[in-house]
């Protein structure tokens, strides 16, 4: 009987955690579960969504591997993180699983194989992007599969109420729905308890199926200590000389920072090297490499690195500079100690962080005249509309996530629907001759794929067409011609080239009132800085916190520790140490010139002082990009103060 087959007769799962028993070993190795692990994948036999919140290493994937095997039909795992989906990938493959990953790095052949898997029903494992899952090409393909389970890693970026909102994340639950997949498996290491109940809500887990295991690491030693940033270069040196013994990854922030003290400590005698999302792919790839072979190397590296990488023997993570969010931290260090064995977690928290990570927030939030002129724009396109965030980020001077956020707040408040991204551009070269193609084709569909052809501009290899406009041409649905391109390639008859992502929408309610709904929009981005600022200085204030570290930080994830943990800085006897301050620039007659200055040469992209405090405080825009304000010699002048300081100073001298 099909898996199906059961779930409507409701016959119950009897026998299916002795299968996964079974399964445990001799396809993955293990004698017994971790905790955690067979209360989920038992709901998830059983049909139930399920969300497990297990610790960083704590084995969350083996909660939709196992299962995977034992279902009738297809699970698809949701991943933002590419190094992950191939290690992954590797791993199964290795162990006799038909496993494969759809990403951007593959080559057109390679995905070509995998589609034909994928309609063979040859895999019991794909791992896909959020972008890609909810993309018309790829779902018009999964539709016609048998989707068992629905796995959404990193899923505390489904609630924008967490650390990490990612729009293309909100659109998951209501994919599951078209696809019919009401199994779906919500992972993560990072939720707080209202953005555990906000993922739950969102998929129709019930409290019972909410798997919590605890944040606990019991081999974790952590250390937190308030210092001047000058001083870290050498605090960092005293202790890697005393205590590191092992492969080791520091953390920091900006790409230059990465760069300069993985040079400092190779100086010193360490096998350190920098690793950030401006090296090539090449580079970064031997730096991963060599890492995960090494048993005393050293990584400095911003957060690119480490998603997804599983090297069980790491024996410490050094935050150099101050992550982002407690959310982070406890994401971060829970690479370390993978194998049980104590592992050192040393903060250096400094003001100077605060100042940098404050800055990328509020780099982030759109002017109210920005906001404005977007609603504008969007509201006077007609009930079924498509857009560019792109073109829409340049036209408003809204950064492009940014513009995706406001649209999915759109979705929220009820005003707009998305009917699903496509590509405007495209560009195919026949793998076979267009007679041959045609002949395999009943004469309707035959004659509406050789419309489609009169269509194509000829170039010397390709034939380029713009979807919108031969959907107009033809007075067809643009979905229709999609499908049809997207079968041509399913069936080895074309290879497509892809270009000008757009986004469908239709308007969901009746006429809005712009100023209530700009003012709402205005009120939400700024809560969210508020809120993204705070979670900034959460981390500052656990630095100096007295009292037990470990217990500190478990109670943020609302979790309690019965006593003391005994092995952090501060059982340990380590007291905290005092903020040192940092002195304050003042803002005055000079600073009042400059501004002065900058308002006489008129750029279009420096009109509101949200947008001229951005550019004093060095951070860029769309508009002051295309400006190529970046070389200008007043940008970054002010990026010592405080980006609210910049703001209030630059208002009132417009006043």
């Amino acid at each position: 009987m099909t898996d199906a087959a059961r779930l409507a007769t409701g016959e119950c799962f009897v026998n299916d955690i002795d299968d996964a028993r079974r399964t445990l070993q001799e396809t993955f190795g293990f004698t017994q579960f971790r905790d955690g692990q067979e209360p989920a994948i038992s709901a998830l036999l059983q049909g139930r969504p399920v969300l497990a919140v297990f610790p960083t290493g704590a084995g969350k994937s083996l909660c939709y591997q196992l299962p995977a095997l034992l279902l009738d039909g297809l699970t698809v795992v949701v991943s933002p993180l590419i190094a992950l989906m191939k290690d992954q990938v590797d791993f199964l493959v290795r162990r006799g699983v038909a496993a494969a990953r759809l990403d951007s790095t593959l080559e057109p052949i390679e995905a070509r194989r995998i589609f034909d898997d994928l309609r063979a029903d040859r895999l019991k494992l794909l791992y896909v992007a959020p972008e890609r899952l909810a993309s018309e090409r790829f779902f018009q393909t999964l539709s016609k599969t048998n989707v068992a389970l629905l796995a959404v890693d990193e899923a505390h970026c489904i609630s924008e109420w967490g650390h990490n909102f990612r729009p293309e994340y909100l659109k998951l639950a209501r994919i599951a729905q078209r696809l019919g997949v009401t199994r779906v498996l919500a992972l993560t290491a990072t939720a707080t308890p209202g953005v555990a109940r906000d993922v739950a809500r969102t998929f129709g887990i019930a409290d019972s199926d909410v798997v919590i295991t605890g944040f606990h690491r019991p081999n974790l030693e952590l250390h937190a200590n308030a210092c001047a940033a000058e001083d870290r270069p050498a605090r960092l040196l005293k202790s890697l000389k005393t205590h590191s013994a092992g492969p080791t990854i520091i953390y920091v922030t900006l790409q230059k920072t990465a760069e300069d003290l993985a040079a400092y400590l190779a100086g010193q005698g360490f096998d350190a090297m920098a690793y950030h999302a401006g090296m090539n792919d090449e580079r970064r790839h031997v730096v991963q490499d060599q890492f995960m072979a090494c048993e005393a190397g050293i990584v400095v590296a911003t957060i690119a690195f480490g998603m997804g990488i599983d090297k069980s023997n790491i024996r410490a993570v050094y935050h150099f500079n101050l992550p982002k969010s407690l959310e982070n931290f406890a994401q971060e260090i829970g690479r370390a100690g993978r194998d049980g064995a104590p592992a050192r977690c040393e903060l250096f928290a400094c003001s100077e962080d605060v100042l940098t990570l404050g800055n990328f927030t509020y780099g982030d939030t759109p002017t109210p005249e920005a906001i404005t002129g977007l609603l504008g724009e969007i509201l006077g396109l007609g009930p079924i509309f498509d857009i560019s965030a792109y073109d829409l980020s340049q036209r408003h001077d809204i950064r492009q996530l940014v513009v995706q956020t406001l649209m999915t707040y759109l979705e929220l408040e009820g005003i707009l629907e998305a009917t699903g991204p496509f590509y405007s551009d495209c560009k195919f070269r026949p793998l076979r001759a267009s007679g041959e193609i045609l002949a395999r084709y009943d004469p309707p569909r035959a004659a509406f794929l050789r419309q489609i052809f009169r269509q194509a501009r000829p170039g010397k290899i390709w034939f380029a067409l713009d979807v919108p406009e031969v959907a107009r041409s033809l007075e067809e649905p643009r979905e229709r011609i999609s499908a049809a391109l997207n079968y041509l390639e399913e069936q080895g008859d074309v290879e497509l080239q892809l270009a000008g992502l757009r986004q469908g929408y239709r308007r969901a309610a009746g006429e809005a009132d712009l100023d209530e709904l700009r003012e709402r929009l205005v009120a939400r981005f700024l809560d969210r800085e508020r809120r993204d600022i705070a979670r900034v200085h959460s981390v500052l204030e656990y630095a100096q916190a007295e009292g037990c570290l470990t217990g500190r930080l478990l109670e943020y994830f609302g979790e309690s520790l019965a006593g003391d943990c005994g092995h952090c800085a501060r059982c340990l006897g380590e007291p905290p140490l005092p903020l040192p301050p940092v002195p304050e620039r003042v803002l005055g007659s000079q600073e009042t010139e400059l501004l002065k200055g900058l308002r006489s040469e008129r750029h279009k992209a420096l009109a509101s002082p949200r947008q001229l405090t951005r550019f004093l405080c060095g951070l860029l825009s769309p508009a002051s990009s295309r400006g190529r304000l970046g070389k200008h010699p007043q940008f970054g002048t002010l990026a010592d103060v405080p980006f609210p300081r910049v703001l209030g100073f630059v208002e009132k001298q417009a006043e």
